[in-house]
């Protein structure tokens, strides 16, 4: 039997569109040394290492007549040095060439016929730095089949580890369009699920046609009508096919002191962060709100629960909805208010410690990112403003061919209508927000990284050890004695 796309990867397949493309990219800043590590070696090391993600080497097959869901099969004409690219900035490149640079890249789909990963190896940043950009397919990466690429790159010391080079491999030979038709009834004789799982897809896909028509009647009878956008805020609007990126550093020991002060969890103290840079962002905008109070945002959790589909990282993920309160001027009420939206999550026995999940093999924040993506185009019909993955990596170095990893900033895709999303991973004492916005919605993207830096300060200022605070909890009033 063939290994047949599942429905949800093939609802985010139908989901993608030249202004909604379904990647996930991380761009990582490594200072090489006197390691010697360039391009060449970059390809050398993934060639290594892809024997670990097997279905960075397959493609997808479509079914003639949707007779069954599209199939992976070994690309016969894999080819690395396409999927593995080389490009430079002009020297001594900034952080904000290598932004614009990541946003083009981000902003351009992947080819449906290949293999859907690219690797970009960027060189000419300032002080001899380069950065790796990993791009891959929210249907790649599963976490259960296949984790992302950039999980396996990663070694924790300067001296390169050399794991699964397979210099035997061969793909397997793919079926024409007759022989993957009679796959597709062979397959549906055998298992009568995948005949209602290719029934489902195809009425869904119907379905999504029809209501992308008529939203496209609706806009364009608004249009003539001289009406705008209905419901649009600045963190929903039709989107463009271009991003923009921007990149914040900030220093773990920070949210370390906040969360020691003023209790909580470092996720508390940086979705805090991120509620007052909201709330700084849009009081710069001379636009209306529509009365929007709090801004709702899914932030993907880690769990442990048997009733959740399994992955090969130790736990499952799951929704939680967090209203960020934008209207609250207070960092510290705003950072309590969080911590009771999510106190819920951790009072219910299934969470898993950042601990443990900073303890998994390989630079397991690339796949969390990937998965908390594909859980937030999953949970579109609990109407977010805007998704918010957090992911805690180890604290210590890592190395690539003994180059080592300095910054890691993920890169989000925007889901339909919806022209914001943050990503933050905390790594060697390092919190790094990656910001994805779109072009054109959200132009002053750069203020938005601009007010989390300042949101942050109010909530260091908060827990300053030479900041008078009121006494916490209620002492007993003291008894005169009647003599």
């Amino acid at each position: 039997m063939s290994e047949r796309l599942r429905p949800r990867d093939l609802a985010i397949l139908a989901a993608e569109s030249p202004t909604t493309p379904m990647h996930n990219a991380t761009v990582e800043i490594f200072d090489p040394g006197d390691s010697g590590f360039d391009h060449d070696r970059l390809v050398d090391l993934i060639a290594d290492r892809i024997a670990f993600v097997p279905r960075y080497r397959q493609r997808l097959q479509q079914v003639p007549g949707r007779l069954a869901n599209p199939a992976w099969v070994d690309d016969e004409n894999f080819d690395l040095g396409y999927h593995v690219r080389r490009s430079a900035l002009p020297r001594p490149g900034t952080m904000d060439q290598l932004r614009e640079l990541v946003a083009r890249i981000a902003s351009r789909p992947l080819d449906r016929s290949r293999p859907l990963w690219e690797v970009y190896f960027v060189e000419g940043l300032a002080h001899g730095h380069i950065a790796l950009l990993t791009k891959s397919h929210q249907i790649l990466v599963d976490g259960r089949e296949t984790v992302d690429i950039g999980q396996v790159l990663l070694d924790t010391s300067p001296d390169r580890s050399t794991l699964g080079h397979d210099d035997d491999w061969r793909p397997r030979r793919t079926a024409g369009p007759v022989a993957a038709a009679l796959n597709a009834v062979t397959d549906s004789l055998e298992s009568p699920r995948t005949v209602w799982s290719t029934t489902r897809a195809n009425a869904e896909s119907v379905g999504r046609q029809a209501s992308a028509t008529g939203a496209r009647v609706a806009e364009v009878a608004n249009a003539l009508a001289g009406r705008g956008p209905v419901h649009s805020t600045p963190v929903h609007r039709r989107l463009s096919q271009q991003r923009r990126f921007v990149a914040v550093r900030t220093e773990l020991a920070d949210y370390r002191k906040i969360r020691e002060t003023h209790g909580g969890t470092v996720n508390d103290a940086i979705l805090a962060t991120i509620a007052g840079g909201l709330r700084g962002w849009l009081m710069t905008r001379a636009e209306s709100m529509g009365g929007l109070k709090a801004i709702k945002a899914i932030v993907p959790m880690s769990v442990i629960d048997d009733e959740l589909e399994a992955t090969s990282l130790g736990s499952q993920i799951t929704g939680h909805l967090v209203n960020l309160p934008i209207v609250e001027p207070s960092p510290v009420v705003r950072l309590h208010q969080v911590s009771y939206d999510l106190k819920a999550h951790r009072d219910n026995g299934r969470n898993v410690s950042a601990r443990r999940l900073s303890g998994i093999a390989g630079f397991a924040p690339t796949t969390f990112h990937a998965l908390g993506s594909r859980l937030a185009h999953a949970e579109l019909r609990h109407g977010f403003h805007v998704s918010i993955t957090n992911v805690p990596g180890p604290q210590f170095p890592l190395y690539a061919d003994g180059a080592r990893m300095l910054e890691s900033y993920p890169v989000h895709p925007l889901l339909p209508d919806h022209p914001l999303a943050i990503g933050v991973t905390s790594y060697d004492g390092g919190v790094f927000y990656g910001i994805t916005t779109d072009r054109d919605a959200v132009p002053d993207a750069d203020i938005l990284g601009q007010c989390v830096l300042e949101s942050l300060e109010e909530l260091k200022d908060s827990a300053s050890d030479s900041r008078p605070r009121a006494p916490r909890g209620r002492k007993k009033a003291s008894r005169k004695v009647e003599k």
